[in-house]
């Protein structure tokens, strides 16, 4: 009779136990947590994807609906993207985009031409409906650190390259490859006086020669004249006239 009596007693206390054990294990008012990656960095222009995970233990509500929102620079700082509200801070307009597939709890927000002010702390945020405490929420703590730099600009060489003038010298060698020498502004100021001068000069000595042969042949003709009208006079004495 002892015995029949323990073995009820041993299950109704094993049952205990494992409930114990995996009210424990979940607690649904504080086992719910945002995770996302301390720090990263992206170029200016480029993109970034900020991923982000959310974990809850309790059971969710048929229709869960999930919001996702962002804050920037600090815990409680300025909310800029909340996907129910369809808002978007105007300083992100057009440039945030949440991708999270539907029943899932992993997705990530990318933010799209980046420009140096965006380099901040961003916060994720996730509201959800749960089936026994309702509309629950939960934020990263620690955020992530978005860093912004400057790309590296890369040229594409092809099977020739020129140089501007204004700025250097091209030397084309064998190998279908440039040299490009560079001249200070002083230098070139300088070649292009000394052109002037000697397009100034050039000028002046056609100028003058011009003028020194129209002198010449109005001298010949000047003698010319006076050598015809003597020889005229001589003759019209030698007649008489």
């Amino acid at each position: 009779m002892g015995l029949s009596l323990l073995l009820p007693l041993l299950l109704l206390l094993l049952l205990t136990t494992l409930q114990a054990g995996n009210s424990a294990r979940c607690d649904p008012k504080m086992d719910f947590r945002m995770d996302q990656p301390e720090h990263l960095s992206a170029p200016k222009g480029g993109t970034v994807h900020i991923n982000f995970t959310f974990y809850y233990c309790g059971a969710l509500a048929k229709d869960p609906r999930v919001s996702i929102a962002l804050k920037r620079t600090h815990f409680h700082g300025e909310v800029i993207y909340n996907s129910t509200r369809h808002f978007v801070h105007e300083d992100y307009k057009d440039r945030i985009i949440l991708n999270l597939p539907e029943g899932q709890k992993s997705g990530f927000l990318q933010i799209l031409n980046l420009r140096e002010e965006d380099e901040n702390m961003y916060f994720c945020r996730v509201q959800l409906k749960t089936q026994r405490f309702g509309l629950q929420s939960v934020q990263s703590i620690l955020g992530t650190k978005l860093t912004i730099y400057l790309a590296p600009k890369t040229t594409t060489k092809g099977p020739t390259s020129t140089v501007t003038i204004t700025t250097g010298l091209s030397v084309l060698e064998g190998n279908r490859t440039s040299v490009s020498l560079p001249l200070s502004v002083e230098a070139v100021v300088k070649v292009a006086l000394t052109i002037a001068v000697l397009k100034t000069a050039i000028l002046g000595l056609t100028l003058y020669l011009r003028w020194k042969t129209s002198k010449g042949l109005q001298t010949t003709a000047r003698t010319i004249a006076r050598g015809s009208l003597q020889n005229t006079e001589e003759k019209y004495e030698n007649i008489g006239i």
